[in-house]
């Protein structure tokens, strides 16, 4: 290898055992999940039931009413992983005829127009159904308490609920009965509740009183949710008319019909070979390839050019990913895409070709097999738009605005057990501020939608029963038909782009999990945002101070407009990995806000 791990410290040491690991977002999900674990739970029970404490703890950044996307592979067959497909698609009423009706050329960052249908709860109980061990009411508990009793607030959920008030006083009362008691906004360290939440939980659990099998038992929970009080409860509640985020109000589309017709399943994931490795992701309904075809890109060079902490090579990945993005914009979508082509050895060689000494600004998708240009380009138009909000959009958590948008923050979390079980899971949506809060179930919707155009010729069109293109994007790594990282970043946008550095760095240059989570973090700005209003910052660069004075300065000379993020302040990473020749088990999870914890032995 041609770089090599800096020799200065890392903020806490990489963890190794050999029975079990867990890493996430929230201290609490990560010793939920290892509890589990201890308990004899495996890697599926202890994700499941540290998930559904992630809705309690992160609500700013994840909720019932939400998604996720997970990828996962188990100990009878390690070989073929499986993704988990958590994401609900459009309504049957979420056409484009209706929204521009509605007087809307985009699908509002917030409001009950945006919710696709939640598909959040029932992958997750879908997992355990099929690959865990435990009773439903077991995994539950550790969240019922926690609802039922209260937990300290983070502080980070406080400042989002600060940047809402008005919305919630004026215009969302249900929302704001929820988490401002008494009119007043919790401090952090408060302890905060979701007694609606836990009646939710215990009700799923009482649907499988009767029934003979742990199977038959979660089979019923899910039942419920789709098909009882929960999808009646959001069906009425989204009728009355409420705030968007483009200051008018809508009512919501989606019907009991809707949530009953959705059902989480397991897909095969799209992988690629890297240096040995197999990298697999979720499919082009969501973002996965990116981050393949970026790999695709970078293979050709060689490794002095994949060192994210060189100037070199900070440079070759802003642009790699630029490329990759665009044809991501251009070209993915719940439907046919031709990813045999986008993630083929002579596409990657066109792609890789033009990538030169100096940073691009243009927006360059590339052609189709046949040589012709894509059909569809989505509108760039920077102008007007708060270009200081939309590079903030990646530094920090939550990026919430005042109208209750949210430029992609989520949740992560990542469990390995010493049976070889392995699983990396993105849970998301469903914020606090996505959309009025549902009062008897103490949850408000989605807001996934907002990936979707309003433009008949996107491959990414507003269509019902279409999944709209998520940005939810876990990663497993293989060798030799054995997983042996499981990992992945909240960050919208920026989820592949941070995943890439830690990737490059574990593989390439040889670092441990903690040191590459800890290592200076950057990304590109130069893409088609995700969420609304969707604009994009052309030939944008956004990095830590540590990455270096030098490394900076050179990126500016190469024309990269570069933006400043803080010593401390990119990527949310975490990862677990395993040796399976040795059984030998590590963990390292982001040190950044003083979240994020991995635990293990």
């Amino acid at each position: 290898m041609s770089y090599t791990p800096p020799d200065d410290f890392t903020t806490r040491p990489t963890l190794e055992g050999h029975f079990g690991m867990a890493a996430s977002t929230h201290w609490l999900a990560t010793a939920v999940s290892q509890a589990v674990l201890e308990r004899g739970g495996n890697a599926f029970d202890a994700a499941v039931a540290g998930a559904f404490l992630l809705h309690v703890v992160e609500p700013h950044l994840n909720g019932p009413g939400g998604d996720m996307t997970g990828i996962f592979a188990t100990a009878e067959d390690p070989a073929h992983p499986q993704v988990m497909m958590g994401q609900g698609p459009a309504p049957a009423a979420a056409t484009i005829e209706h929204y521009r009706g509605e007087g809307l050329d985009m699908v509002p960052g917030s409001g009950a127009l945006a919710a696709a249908v939640p598909g959040a709860v029932d992958s997750w109980l879908n997992l355990l159904e099929h690959h865990g061990t435990w009773e439903l009411a077991d995994v539950l508990d550790f969240t019922i308490d926690y609802a039922e009793n209260g937990h300290p607030v983070l502080g980070r959920v406080v400042g989002a609920i600060e940047r809402v008030r008005e919305l919630f006083t004026d215009h969302w009362p249900t929302s704001a009965e929820q988490w401002m008691p008494g009119g007043e906004i919790p401090q952090a360290g408060d302890l905060v509740f979701n007694r609606p939440y836990a009646k939710v939980l215990r009700r799923l659990i009482a649907a499988g009183d009767g029934a003979e099998t742990r199977a038959a038992r979660i089979q019923a929970a899910r039942q419920v949710w789709k098909s009882g009080f929960v999808a009646e409860a959001i069906a009425c509640f989204v009728t009355t008319p409420h705030r968007h985020a483009t200051g008018s109000d809508h009512a919501g589309v989606i019907t009991a019909d809707d949530i009953a017709g959705f059902n989480a399943h397991f897909d095969d994931p799209v992988t690629i070979d890297f240096r040995g490795y197999q990298i697999a992701k979720i499919g082009a309904w969501g973002q996965g390839p990116a981050l393949l075809q970026t790999l695709k890109i970078l293979e050709g060079f060689d490794d002095e050019r994949l060192d994210p902490s060189s100037e070199l090579g900070a440079h070759t990945i802003l642009e790699a990913l630029k490329l990759a993005m665009a044809d991501r914009d251009t070209y993915y979508g719940d439907g046919d895409v031709d990813l045999d082509w986008l993630l083929s050895d002579d596409y990657a060689a066109s792609r890789r070709a033009l990538i030169t000494d100096n940073a691009s600004h243009d927006f360059r998708p590339g052609a189709g097999r046949d040589g012709t240009e894509p059909a569809f380009r989505p509108p760039l138009v920077p102008e007007g738009a708060d270009k200081e909000e939309l590079i903030k959009a990646g530094i920090g958590e939550p990026t919430v605005q005042k109208n209750g948008t949210n430029n992609g923050d989520t949740c992560h979390i990542d469990v390995v057990d010493r049976w070889g079980n392995i699983i990396s899971a993105t849970p998301s949506g469903g914020w606090l501020q996505s959309s009025p809060t549902v009062p008897e179930l103490g949850f408000c919707l989605g807001t996934r939608l907002q990936m979707m155009w309003l433009d008949e010729t996107s491959p990414s069109a507003l269509t019902p029963g279409k999944r709209p293109r998520t940005t939810l994007t876990p990663t497993l790594i293989s060798k030799d038909g054995e997983p042996v990282i499981a990992l992945g970043s909240p960050g919208g946008d920026q989820q592949e782009q941070w995943q890439l550095l830690l990737i490059l760095r574990l593989l390439v240059g040889g670092y441990t999990a903690q040191q590459a989570i800890d290592a200076p973090a950057l990304h590109t700005t130069a893409l088609a945002g995700s969420f609304w209003p969707r604009t994009w910052v052309p030939g944008g660069a956004v990095v830590e101070d540590r990455l270096g004075e030098d490394v900076i300065d050179g990126l500016i000379a190469r024309g990269h407009t570069v933006t400043r993020a803080g010593s401390w302040d990119l990527g949310r990473l975490s990862c677990v990995t395993r040796d399976p020749g040795t059984g030998r088990l590590t963990a390292g999870a982001n040190p950044r806000g003083a979240q994020g914890y991995a635990a293990g032995r």
